[in-house]
C-alpha cells in the first residue's frame, strides 16, 4: 500500500486539530484575553459569535471549494489563513481590526475541518476507512477535552499571547505534510461559472442570524430585545430558502438529496445532537468548578484530561469492534448512550461540597461512551455513499451541522441558566423570607447568612443557585441523549464494515 496518501492524510488532521485548538483553547482562555486586552463581558461575547459564523460559513463551503482548486490548493490556503489570522490577532491595532481578524480566523477554521473527513473518504481504501473515520473522531472527542489543558498550559504557567502562538508551529508541521503527502491535481477553474452565490448569501444570512442569536441572546434579553426577534425571523426565512436553493441548484453548496437516505439523515441529525450532548462533560463542569468553587484552567483541566487521554485507548478498540461482522453499530451506540446518561444522571446529583474529585467518575463514563457514539454513527452515516465522488457532498452536510451545533449548544445552556436560575433564585429567595425569624431551621447553607450578614446570604443564595441550575443544565443534556438513543431505534438500519461491504461488492 502506498503510505504518501496516509501522510497527506495525516497532515490534515493536524491542520484540523490546530483549527480545533484555535476555537476551543481561546474560547477556555477568553477571560483572559479579555482582561489583556480590556475588554467587558458582553463585547467580548463577539469574539466567540464571530468565530461560530466564520466556521459554519466556512464549513459549507469547504468541499466545494476543495473540489474546485484541488484538495492540495485548498487544504494548503486553509492552514495559511487560519494560522496567518491566528498569529496577527495578539497585534490587533483595535477591537475592529481584531473583530476581523477573528472572523477570518473562524473561516480558516470551517474550511479545514471538512477537509479531513474529506480527505479519509478518498484516500482510505474500504479495508481501513472504519480506522480513519476513527481519526476524525479525534476533533469531536478528543480536541474538546484537551484544550483547557493546553488553554491551562498558555494562561496560567507560559504567557496568555501563546494561546494564538500555538498556531506556527502546528501549522508547519501540516504544511508540511500537505505539500508532500497529498497529490497534486489540475484544478476545475469552470466550476466557477456555476457557483452557488445564491446559496452562499442564503447560508451567510442564515448562519450569521443564528450564531449571533445563540450567543447574544441571554444578555440581549432574548425575545424581549428587538433585534432578536429580527435575527429569529431572518432564520426561519433563510433556512427554508436556502433548502429550496440547494435542492434544486445543479451544484448546490450541500447537495440535501442525500438525506433520503435514511442511514445519512441518521448521521447529520445524530452528530449535531451529539455535539450539544457532549457539552455535558466540558463546558457545564467547568462552568460550575469555575463559577462554585473558583477553579482557574491549570485546576479544573485535570477532570477533561481523563476523556482526552481514554480517546487514544477507546477510539482504535470501537473501530475494531465495529470492524467485525457480527458487531451491530445501532446497539454499539446504544451502549454508549447509555453509560453518557448514567454520567449525565450521576453529575446531577451535585452539590456545592463537589470539586473535581466528585467528577471523575462520570467523566471516565462520558470518556467510554462518547466513541461508541460517534465512531458508529460516522459509519453508518458514510456506508450510506454509493462512492467517492459523493464524499465532499457528505463532508459538507455532516460538518455544517457539526458546526450549527455548538452554538445551538450554547443557547440551550444560556436558556437553562436564565430560565431555571431565576426560578431557582426565587425560591431560594423566598424560602429565605418565610424563615428569617428561624435561621435555625433554614436551608442547608443558609443558616449562617441570616440576619445582619447580608453579603454572606446573596453568596450562598447564589452558590445554591448555580449548584441547581448546574443540575437542571445535566437533565436537560440527559434529555438530549434519550431524543438520541430514539433517533437509534427509529432511522438506521444495520450496516456492515466497510471492509465486507467492499469485499461484498
Amino acid at each position: 500500500m502506498n503510505l504518501t496518501p496516509l501522510i497527506g492524510l495525516l497532515g490534515v488532521l493536524v491542520a484540523a486539530l490546530n483549527a480545533e485548538f484555535n476555537e476551543l483553547v481561546m474560547a477556555t482562555a477568553l477571560p483572559d484575553v479579555r482582561g489583556a486586552f480590556g475588554i467587558s463581558h458582553d463585547p467580548g461575547i463577539w469574539l466567540e459569535s464571530l468565530y461560530a459564523f466564520g466556521a459554519a460559513f466556512g464549513t459549507a463551503l469547504s468541499p466545494w471549494l476543495a473540489v474546485t482548486f484541488s484538495l492540495r490548493r485548498f487544504t494548503l490556503f486553509a492552514i495559511g489563513l487560519t494560522c496567518g489570522t491566528t498569529l496577527l490577532i495578539p497585534f490587533a491595532p483595535d477591537w475592529e481590526v481584531m473583530l476581523g481578524l477573528r472572523l477570518f480566523q473562524g473561516l480558516g477554521g470551517g474550511f479545514t475541518i471538512p477537509l479531513l473527513m474529506t480527505t479519509a473518504l478518498r484516500v482510505l481504501p474500504p479495508p481501513i476507512r472504519l480506522y480513519g473515520l476513527a481519526v476524525y473522531a479525534l476533533t469531536a472527542t478528543f480536541s474538546p477535552a484537551i484544550s483547557s489543558s493546553i488553554a491551562a498550559l498558555w494562561t496560567d504557567i507560559v504567557d496568555w499571547r501563546f494561546v494564538f502562538f500555538e498556531a506556527l508551529p502546528l501549522g508547519a508541521i501540516s504544511t508540511v505534510l500537505v505539500w508532500h503527502g497529498l497529490p497534486q491535481e489540475s484544478p476545475h477553474y469552470e466550476r466557477l461559472r456555476r457557483f452557488d452565490w445564491r446559496g452562499a448569501v442564503l447560508l451567510a444570512l442564515a448562519a450569521g442570524s443564528l450564531t449571533t442569536l445563540m450567543y447574544h441572546g441571554s444578555h440581549l434579553d432574548w425575545f424581549n430585545s428587538p433585534l432578536v426577534c429580527v435575527l429569529a425571523a431572518l432564520c426561519v426565512v433563510a433556512f427554508p430558502l436556502l433548502a429550496l436553493n440547494e435542492w434544486f441548484h445543479p451544484l448546490p453548496l450541500l447537495k440535501l438529496q442525500l438525506l433520503g437516505r435514511r442511514n445519512f439523515t441518521y448521521g447529520v441529525l445524530a452528530l449535531f445532537l451529539f455535539v450539544v450532548l457532549s457539552l455535558s462533560s466540558s463546558v457545564v463542569p467547568l462552568t460550575y468548578l469555575a463559577g462554585v468553587q473558583g477553579y482557574r484552567a491549570l485546576q479544573g483541566h485535570w477532570i477533561m484530561l481523563v476523556i482526552a487521554l481514554g480517546q487514544f485507548l477507546m477510539l482504535p478498540a470501537v473501530a475494531f469492534l465495529l470492524d467485525r461482522r457480527w458487531a451491530d453499530a445501532r446497539i454499539v451506540t446504544l451502549c454508549g448512550l447509555g453509560l453518557v446518561a448514567c454520567a449525565c444522571l450521576g453529575a446531577a446529583a451535585i452539590d456545592a461540597s463537589w470539586n473535581r474529585e466528585q467528577f471523575y467518575l462520570w467523566q471516565a463514563l462520558q470518556a467510554i461512551g462518547q466513541p461508541m457514539v460517534v465512531v458508529p454513527l460516522l459509519m453508518i452515516a458514510t456506508n450510506a455513499l454509493k462512492g467517492p465522488e459523493e464524499g465532499p457532498f457528505a463532508s459538507a452536510l455532516i460538518n455544517t451541522a457539526r458546526s450549527l451545533a455548538v452554538p445551538v449548544g450554547t443557547g440551550i445552556l444560556e436558556l437553562v441558566e436564565r430560565w431555571r436560575g431565576a426560578f431557582h433564585s426565587e425560591r431560594l429567595v423566598d424560602e429565605v423570607g418565610r424563615s428569617r425569624f428561624q435561621p435555625m431551621s433554614s436551608p442547608t447553607g443558609l443558616t449562617t447568612a441570616i440576619g445582619d450578614h447580608g453579603e454572606t446570604l446573596a453568596r450562598a443564595i447564589e452558590t445554591q443557585v448555580s449548584v441547581l441550575t448546574t443540575a437542571d443544565t445535566f437533565l436537560v443534556l440527559f434529555a438530549v441523549g434519550v431524543v438520541l438513543a430514539l433517533l437509534v431505534l427509529l432511522l438506521p438500519v444495520r450496516t456492515y464494515p466497510p471492509r465486507i461491504l467492499f469485499a461484498k461488492h
